[in-house]
């Protein structure tokens, strides 16, 4: 075993070296040293040299269920050795009968589904039926926001860094609901909600007067996990409907449960969307998109249309599963159980450590914004963090505009006793970092 160990160390640098030369020089990693990940079980990683991690990050909130777990790994299994792929030129059962469970899981009338490859895709048919359905191409977006990596979807992003592309006309950009770093300067309550409101001008001053859509995530992940106030939703949507828009809800991150009670974000602000769509999560990590919409709308798209992989009765047969383990073992609410938990010893953290500045999120969905003095953004403090919690075992993801929010998004089965270890883990760590804070 002591002669296996390096050789396994050299093997990972060995594929550090050549993702450096084959791969596109801007696929963003992260850590100083890459991470080789060579194996998935549960809550727990392993990297090359058989270092265990206890991930809290998941793929970016994608391996809803823990790694490899059981029974949706069984039920992939039984479906790769009876069909594997034949488009949605031919009917399946896994599509047909994901579809029929969606449309019983999803708020108010949403019923019509179309599959994809992924959470680009889902936005893409998004705004496509949604311009079919109006008449309309301006849409309304959210800056900080993050809806792909298409040329459309980077136009509807609002962060900078993701923006590669000439961006497509039509897109207009209002401000976040970011209470944190008010856009506005203002203080909620007292605030009147001017970023909601602020959408009627934009409107007036920046469009025809009418709009195709509002797309919005209800707490928006790129972006830091920014969480709106309570109200928020229902304003700011009721005044783009006045102006003919449906409201799209990005659900690509917060669905599945993930936000705590409810399978869907957008529940905790009691909004019914017109069009809504997901991925990421859905299926443990196999690739599929999903967009919903109502009869009405999905009527409006009149084209024919196929995708070559969206449907696939393989990933179909894994969202299935997915949703069974969710429902059945009342995932949901153990986020919203565990997540209180986490949440509230993270604002703990916060009381002890000056430098976290923001703490925010719902359920199993929780963002730690890290500052020096005067709430400067701090990314190279977040750098540091995410060094030493790795060092001490725990993963951890990053998002924000600067790159300075931690994005905390355990497993849906996760329990307590593994939120007091990231808990632990995270104190160590940010005893380590704090010293950096730059007053």
């Amino acid at each position: 075993m002591a002669d296996a160990m390096p050789a396994v160390a050299h093997e990972g640098d060995d594929l550090r070296r050549k993702q450096r030369e084959y791969l596109f020089p801007n696929l963003a990693t992260l850590y100083e040293e890459p991470l080789v990940i060579v194996r998935g079980e549960g809550k727990y990683v392993w990297d090359d040299q058989g270092r265990q991690y206890l991930d809290a990050f998941g793929g970016i909130l994608t391996v809803s269920l823990g790694h490899c777990h059981p029974q949706v790994t069984e039920r992939v299994a039984r479906q790769l050795r009876t069909l594997q792929h034949v488009s949605t030129l031919y009917v399946t059962e896994p599509q047909v009968r994901l579809a029929e469970r969606l449309a019983e899981l999803t708020p108010g009338r949403l019923q019509r589904s179309f599959f994809t490859n992924s959470g680009t895709e889902a936005n893409e048919t998004a705004l496509v039926v949604a311009r079919a359905h109006t008449g309309c191409d301006d849409v309304i977006v959210l800056r900080h926001s993050y809806h792909g990596r298409s040329m459309l979807t980077m136009t509807l992003g609002g962060t900078h860094a993701y923006r590669a592309a000439t961006p497509v006309p039509g897109v207009h950009h209002l401000a976040s609901p970011y209470c944190y770093r008010c856009p506005f300067g203002l203080t909620y309550p007292s605030c009147d909600l001017r970023c909601a409101r602020d959408v009627e001008e934009l409107i007036q001053t920046a469009t025809s007067g009418r709009v195709a859509a509002f797309v919005a995530e209800p707490i928006q992940g790129v972006g830091g996990f920014i969480t709106p106030p309570p109200e928020y939703f229902r304003e700011v949507v009721s005044i783009v409907r006045r102006y003919g828009g449906l409201f799209i809800c990005d659900e690509v991150q917060t669905g599945w449960g993930r936000t705590g009670t409810y399978l869907w974000g957008i529940q905790h602000w009691g909004v019914e969307p017109d069009v809504m769509t997901s991925a990421k999560g859905m299926a443990n990590g196999l690739p599929i998109g999903w967009t919903i919409t109502t009869d009405e709308v999905a009527r409006s798209f009149r084209h024919s249309t196929i995708s070559t992989f969206g449907g696939n009765p393989v990933s179909a047969t894994a969202a299935l599963a997915v949703i069974d383990v969710i429902v059945e073992e009342g995932l949901a609410e153990n986020a919203a159980r565990v997540g209180g938990f986490l949440m509230d010893g993270l604002k703990a953290l916060q009381e002890k450590y000056p430098c976290m500045g923001d703490v925010r999120g719902m359920g199993l969905m929780i963002g730690v914004e890290l500052v020096h003095g005067g709430k400067r953004p701090a990314p190279d403090l977040l750098s540091r963090w995410l060094e030493a919690t790795r060092k001490r075992g725990l993963l951890i993801g990053k998002g924000g505009l600067y790159g300075h929010v931690a994005r905390i998004a355990p497993h849906l089965n996760v329990t307590r006793s593994d939120a007091e270890e990231m808990l632990r883990i995270m104190d160590e760590a940010m005893a380590e970092v704090q010293p950096y804070m730059e007053v």
